[in-house]
């Protein structure tokens, strides 16, 4: 499928990074050389220039991270395509950037730079590719991912995500309380009580979802004072009337009491069987779990032909 949708909708998604982003790339260097550098011994620290190249088809993002591996370590990034970009498309072996430091440096950094630039860019075209298939079937809100993340890769795999078009959904479980099936049976499978709970805690600056199994709970779940119903794990029949009668009762667009969404297994095959302009939000894991890489490598140019 072309890719037709990729660049960032609002400004510069590096610019939405916390300061602490960058003790994350610290971690990971360290992880990766945790004692002596026996690479490092034997290349030296002479000055090198290394080619990112694009090996696969696929939108660039991550590049706020593979720059901080780098600047870490005392290299410079030069960049020949900007974050959003489609590269590979002609060109399998496309360049996109050249790295620049004491060849030791630049082989550090190498697999660690890597493989953020490659998970982070796979899912920004996964992400991208799902949008584009979600317009051409008619669908104009939201496409968003999960917190189904990778554990200490959650703000890669959202950045991607951002990258690619869509929305993040909450960060974490600060970011919004979502009472799913496990919250409501704990509380005696009570759905306004669990609402009640929620909306006393968080107060007015957090949203509350609950996670619906039918469109009785939805009601329920919406005349307690819900912001956000969730169906999951409908059929794409289900999701259209449960959605419509739901609309009807407790109004659209600025009128409604509620957003409501819909989740639950869906994926590049199925997606479009749920398009209907009554929901407001379809969430998917699809978009970053499991999601194939964009290929990328970077090759030491010889001395002889540096420049």
């Amino acid at each position: 499928m072309p890719i037709t949708e990729g660049a960032p909708r609002h400004g510069n998604p590096a610019h939405l990074l916390p300061p602490s982003w960058r003790k994350q790339i610290t971690l990971w260097l360290e992880e990766d050389t945790p004692s002596f550098d026996y690479g490092g011994f034997v290349v030296g620290s002479e000055p090198a220039e290394a080619r990112l190249l694009a090996k696969s088809q696929g939108i660039v993002a991550g590049v706020p991270f593979f720059d901080e591996v780098f600047k870490q370590l005392d290299c410079t990034v030069e960049w020949s395509v900007q974050e959003g970009d489609e590269v590979g498309v002609a060109d399998k072996k496309q360049q996109c950037a050249v790295v620049r430091g004491p060849v030791r440096n630049v082989l550090l950094g190498e697999r660690v730079a890597l493989n953020l630039l490659a998970r982070c860019s796979g899912i920004a075209t996964k992400s991208c590719e799902m949008l584009a298939l979600l317009r051409g079937a008619g669908y104009k809100n939201t496409l968003a991912g999960t917190r189904k993340t990778t554990p200490g890769f959650r703000l890669v795999e959202k950045y991607g995500m951002l990258v690619g078009g869509c929305d993040p959904h909450r960060m974490d479980l600060s970011a919004m309380t979502m009472l799913k099936d496990n919250h409501i049976w704990a509380c005696g499978g009570s759905i306004p009580t669990a609402v009640a709970a929620a909306k006393a805690s968080g107060g007015f600056a957090v949203k509350v979802e609950v996670e619906c199994q039918s469109e009785e709970e939805a009601n329920a779940a919406i005349e307690a004072g819900a912001d956000v119903v969730m169906l999951d794990n409908f059929t794409g029949d289900g999701v259209k009337v449960a959605s419509k009668n739901l609309k009807d009762k407790w109004g659209r667009g600025n009128q409604a009491r509620a957003l409501i969404e819909v989740s639950g297994g869906l994926t590049a095959e199925n997606v479009q069987d749920y398009v209907c302009d009554d929901i407001d939000v379809i969430s998917s894991s699809s978009i970053h779990q499991g999601t194939k890489h964009v290929d990328f490598s970077l090759k030491v140019v010889p001395r002889e032909k540096s420049t």
